[in-house]
């Protein structure tokens, strides 16, 4: 992240909120930081390339417009950059803003109860590619299939890691792949960048066996390292109606030397949802081969435990609203 170049807004009408997050950022390394005490003096910010920010800390409870009618106007406007939502409101109301900037589409970073410390607010905007060094007021750049065929056939396609942590002992069991494109022209592209491309001009089920090949190789490198790590891997609805896709993923694992029970397959609740008949079939098959198999982001599909019964799941994956402010609900409740 370009913090040098990142401009952000804070907007809150209270003017000692305003310092304090200013500060904040500033200690933080931003050093564009500007502040606005209401929405409209913050919306006239945005139609100056120059001024407009590329991260806004919105508060939601101010006088005249308030933050969830300002977010409904970034909408109006095009905004394109990031938020993060910070309120000193019931933190229900702080998490359906967070869930209404989302269904808008805007990239929310994340949402805080004040006072907010700046080890959580410096994490959130770690996140924000909108200040990556490339990212300032360039266009998102689209791919077209021929390009994007090129690279997932001729191995630009790269795994990172992020390990799954037990919690009662502290120990890492496995990793999660998450796949990015190191394009020859472009450097390191994210997934967001791609995959929607990827989805539309059909090519998701050749990228999805080119990371699952590449996982199993490096899982094989650290099996014979002596690290005993489970490697998940996010499988696509079309791998989900591929009928050698079972017969795929056994004979990649056996060529590697790796046991089916550490391999852990992710689908999205909400891809299954939209029609259980195709991937059942493969989704047995593949756990009659002792491959894992998890429900990903659960409690955003719709679906009913009654539906999940029928499913062969051996792993829920709640999705990250449901917990995110669990301490605080607790001290609710008390």
């Amino acid at each position: 992240m370009d913090r040098t170049n990142c401009k952000i807004l804070v907007l809150d009408d209270d003017a000692f909120t305003r310092i304090l997050h200013a500060t904040m950022l500033a200690n933080l390394g931003f050093q564009q930081v500007a502040t606005c005490a209401s929405g409209p003096e913050a919306l006239g910010t945005l139609h100056d390339a120059r001024t407009a920010p590329l991260v806004i800390l919105i508060d939601l409870n101010m006088p005249g417009m308030d933050g969830v009618e300002f977010v409904r106007h970034l909408v109006t406007h095009g905004y394109t950059g990031s938020l993060v939502l910070v309120s000193g409101e019931d933190g229900r109301i702080l998490k359906s803003a967070h869930a209404l900037a989302v269904a808008h589409r805007l990239d929310v970073l994340g949402s805080f109860s004040k006072p907010v410390s700046p080890l959580l607010l410096g994490a959130a905007l770690n996140k924000a590619q909108s200040c990556d060094a490339t990212a300032p007021g360039a266009v998102r750049k689209s791919y077209g299939a021929v390009e994007l065929q090129f690279g997932i056939q001729h191995g630009e396609l790269i795994n990172h890691y992020q390990p799954k942590l037990s919690l009662s002992s502290g120990q890492i069991t496995g990793v999660e792949t998450l796949v990015r494109w190191r394009s020859p022209m472009d450097g390191l592209i994210y997934p967001d960048q791609f995959i929607p491309e990827v989805e539309s001009y059909g090519l998701i089920d050749a990228l999805t066996r080119a990371v699952l090949v590449q996982a199993f190789s490096d899982a094989a490198t650290w099996q014979a390292a002596g690290l005993d790590l489970s490697v998940a891997i996010n499988v696509s609805m079309a791998n989900l109606t591929a009928l050698d896709f079972p017969d795929f993923v056994s004979e990649q694992a056996g060529l590697k030397g790796l046991q089916p029970e550490s391999i852990v397959l992710e689908v999205t609740e909400s891809q299954l949802m939209r029609d259980l008949r195709a991937p059942l079939e493969i989704l047995t098959r593949l756990r009659l081969r002792r491959f894992r198999l998890s429900i990903d982001d659960f409690g955003t599909g719709h679906s009913s435990l009654a539906q999940l019964r029928d499913l062969p799941f051996d792993e829920l994956k709640i999705d990250r609203s449901f917990v995110l402010d669990w301490p605080s609900s607790w001290e609710w409740q008390r």
